[in-house]
């Protein structure tokens, strides 16, 4: 209860508005991914509801202290080279049927790249858990959830539904934004 008014006071301080429910359970895709603020941005977007996310973070991260805070907040350590072992975790644990919500930056970096990662549509289709489309737009002064939808078997048509939905959002350094396309969708 105590994240739930620290996140309503500090949205409120920001002058910002929220919009969109908290989803019970799912894979929430937070965009565009532009900046190391993105974090705290999607725990106040979660918080706000009452709710307490799992957050994929590079492994990296998690050294020292940082990795103790990551933790406390629901970070869930990601090796880029071995996600698989992560992902088959996560997969275990969506599937006790208790409330599952899973932040990802499907973008998968905060500098801009050229493709999102597809992890996010993989793992709704193997737990038949919906996306949630989540943001922060800083020009706007909103953030919060847009469409929550099930990963389908045509991707082509699950990334327009991601596109229409962030064609207009902005984050904290638009210039670090990656187009919502995947590698898969060029071949």
């Amino acid at each position: 209860m105590m994240r739930k008014g620290l996140a309503r006071t500090v949205v409120r301080l920001m002058g910002y508005k929220m919009v969109g429910e908290v989803p019970r359970t799912g894979i929430l895709v937070g965009a565009p991914h532009t900046s190391n603020w993105d974090f705290i941005t999607m725990l106040l977007v979660m918080w706000h509801g009452g709710e307490h996310p799992r957050v994929l973070v590079k492994k990296q991260l998690f050294k020292g202290p940082l990795g103790w805070v990551l933790k406390a907040f629901g970070g869930v350590p990601l090796d880029r080279d071995n996600a698989s072992t992560v992902v088959k975790d996560l997969v275990a644990e969506a599937g006790t049927g208790k409330p599952f919500r899973l932040i990802i930056a499907a973008e998968g970096t905060r500098g801009k790249g050229e493709y999102w990662k597809s992890g996010f549509l993989r793992l709704s289709k193997e737990t038949g858990l919906p996306i949630t489309l989540a943001f922060f737009d800083p020009p706007t002064k909103t953030m919060g959830f847009g469409p929550t939808f099930h990963a389908s078997d045509d991707v082509r048509a699950d990334m327009d539904i991601v596109r229409a939905f962030f064609a207009d959002k902005r984050g904290i350094k638009p210039e670090n934004a990656t187009e919502p396309r995947l590698r898969e969708e060029s071949a």
